[in-house]
């Protein structure tokens, strides 16, 4: 085998090469607001399970989904669901090979964050 002198240099490229871009941070935000979209359904699901067992353990769930720690989490996956559908339509336009370009992946990156914001405010809004 090739001995290699490699020095101090990492093995590959991490995050103290890197800096982060809207590009990549807002693929990653899809991720976890996927994945928070699951403890918001999961939550839902439970509130009307609760609601079909008896007045006890909806008046529990209710309780949970009401306070002031329910409203932030609720409040939160509205973000999320409009961020997740935001993405997911910038990932169709990326798939019919359109906006690539690097102005308009970071313009869109933005839009996203924004859209979702604006969206998450009038939807608690009117809700």
């Amino acid at each position: 085998m090739a001995d290699f002198n490699r020095g101090n240099r990492p093995l590959s490229p991490h995050l103290q090469v890197y800096r982060p871009q809207i590009t990549s941070v807002s693929s990653i935000l899809t991720r976890v607001t996927g994945n928070a979209l699951i403890v918001a359904a999961v939550l839902i699901v439970w509130w009307f399970l609760a609601a079909a067992t008896g007045p006890e353990a909806f008046d529990r769930a209710n309780w949970v989904l009401t306070s002031w720690v329910g409203d932030i989490v609720m409040t939160l996956s509205v973000w999320g669901l409009w961020y997740h559908t935001l993405a997911g339509i910038r990932h169709v336009i990326w798939d019919a090979g359109r906006g690539l370009e690097l102005g308009i992946a970071q313009a869109m990156g933005w839009g996203i964050i924004g859209g979702s914001a604006v969206l998450t405010l009038l939807t608690v809004i009117v809700v």
